[in-house]
C-alpha cells in the first residue's frame, strides 16, 4: 500500500510539473504538446511511477482530446 501511495504521489508530482494532470477520467492540460505530454507518460511508466495499463489508458486519454 506505501509503494502505491509513493508511486501516485511521484507520478501527480510529475504530471503536475509536466502541465498534464489526471483527474478521474479526463487529462487536463495546462501547457506543453501532446507529444511532450506523451514523453512525459512515457518517462512516468519508465521509472514505475505508472503501470503499463495506466500509461495506456492516459495516453489514449490524450490522444482523444488533441
Amino acid at each position: 500500500m506505501k509503494k502505491i501511495i509513493v508511486s501516485t504521489l511521484a507520478l501527480a508530482a510529475l504530471l503536475s510539473a509536466t502541465g498534464c494532470l489526471v483527474v478521474g477520467n479526463r487529462t487536463q492540460q495546462s501547457g506543453g504538446t501532446v507529444g511532450q505530454q506523451l514523453v512525459d507518460l512515457q518517462k512516468a511508466k519508465d521509472s514505475g511511477a505508472i503501470t503499463e495499463a495506466e500509461f495506456q489508458v492516459q495516453k489514449a486519454q490524450l490522444l482523444d482530446h488533441k
